[in-house]
């Protein structure tokens, strides 16, 4: 019998078109695909919890795989990263799991954050891991608006045209706005979310932060229910899946570490 292997994965998405494996294009899912079949001497199928789009990283990403040779799981991961330098991928942590584990369908909630520098001059280490917005953020208006979207909607204005979910209507179980210096960090948790769902809300979130809409505009382009009705869609830079959480695991508490 194969061994089924849960991993937690850390990546840098700037030098990726996304999670999903594609024949032309360098994917997280390729990269870790390609270091499992270096280990298993055979093609794995590595089956995350979420697919992020190009630029996206993960500080939480889980996925799973099954091992045809079973090995002992602490070689595991190193065994991984060792296959997978020198792209930004890291296996945190691995653990064996039982066949009726699936990383995306026993997934009981995933939680995002975005980070913005709200600062006039350019990055430099951080280039490409955050957003920069010159403009001052009223990050208490930001947070008045943000309140709108808590709980069951029909999040149509804030859905790709490209998504593929059979249902608009999700719940968004929080939505927070923190400011620490000249950083601002949103923090969304749900069961699942829309195609770039969190990145249409955090444009629209900006905003109102730099006082173009108030904060009841939100709940009115919520309410229209139609994809024109947003704002500008943030860009992949600064977001990060940071956790995904599951009834019987502790990957599911506070850091996801």
């Amino acid at each position: 019998m194969s061994q089924r292997v849960r991993l937690l994965i850390e990546y840098d998405g700037r030098p990726f078109y996304g999670w999903q494996r594609q024949d032309d294009q360098p994917t997280v899912q390729g990269a870790l695909e390609d270091a499992c079949a270096m280990l298993d001497g055979a093609p794995v199928l590595v089956q995350g919890a979420g697919r992020t789009d190009a630029g996206v990283h993960a500080t939480g990403q889980v996925a799973h795989i099954d091992l045809l040779k079973p090995r002992p799981i602490r070689k595991i991961a190193d065994a991984l990263n060792f296959h997978l330098r020198p792209k930004p991928v890291a296996v945190l942590k691995a653990e064996e799991v039982d066949q009726n584990f699936h990383a995306r369908f026993s997934a009981t909630g995933r939680a995002y954050r975005y980070i913005i520098v709200n600062r006039r001059a350019d990055l430099t280490v951080d280039k490409g891991l955050v957003w920069r917005v010159p403009q001052q953020l009223d990050t208490d208006a930001m947070q008045a608006a943000a309140r709108h979207l808590i709980g069951e909607h029909d999040f149509s204005t804030f859905r790709d045209a490209e998504c593929q979910a059979a249902s608009p209507v999700k719940t968004l179980d929080t939505l927070e706005v923190h400011r620490m210096a000249g950083r601002v960090e949103i923090t969304a948790t749900a069961r699942s979310f829309l195609h770039r769902q969190v990145r249409s809300i955090v444009g629209s979130l900006v905003e109102v932060g730099r006082g173009v809409r108030d904060p009841g505009w939100m709940k009115e382009i919520l309410e229209a229910c139609e994809r024109s009705a947003c704002g500008p869609v943030a860009p992949p830079d600064g977001l990060y899946l940071e956790r995904v959480m599951y009834e019987d695991h502790p990957w599911g508490q506070a850091t996801g570490k």
